[in-house]
């Protein structure tokens, strides 16, 4: 039989948020973020890639959304607690949903900005 992982301290946790993923904290017990969208289509594009992502890494978040929200929250339920697990899916799903292709310019030039038939997620 596995051994149980053992959570992260706090103190490390927050730490290890500062320096790579600001937009995240940690409240009770749970790493939370809240992305905010421009209406229904963007949360539900926000939902499935968070889903794919949780289904690959095989690490599954909280997820509750609203018409123009969407709340991720992290814990490893195994552990009880906050594991390297968690600060892993975070970044990739931090990676992903904030991706802005226009911004790289490798060419792939990104949703139209300043037009809300094409509207999104609300970039950081």
């Amino acid at each position: 039989m596995a051994e149980r992982e053992k959570p992260m301290e706090e103190a490390e946790v927050k730490a290890w948020l500062e320096t790579n993923l600001p937009q995240w904290a940690l409240l009770d017990g749970w790493l939370r973020r809240t992305y905010k969208t421009s209406g229904w289509k963007g949360t539900l594009m926000v939902i499935n890639t968070v889903g794919h992502l949780a289904e690959a890494a095989w690490h599954h978040p909280d997820i509750t959304a609203s018409y123009a929200w969407v709340e991720v929250r992290l814990v490893t339920h195994s552990a009880k607690g906050i594991t390297m697990k968690d600060l892993l899916l975070a970044q990739k799903i931090e990676e992903v949903v904030q991706w802005q292709p226009g911004l790289e310019g490798k060419g792939l030039e990104g949703t139209p900005q300043g037009d809300q038939r094409f509207a999104y997620i609300k970039y950081d």
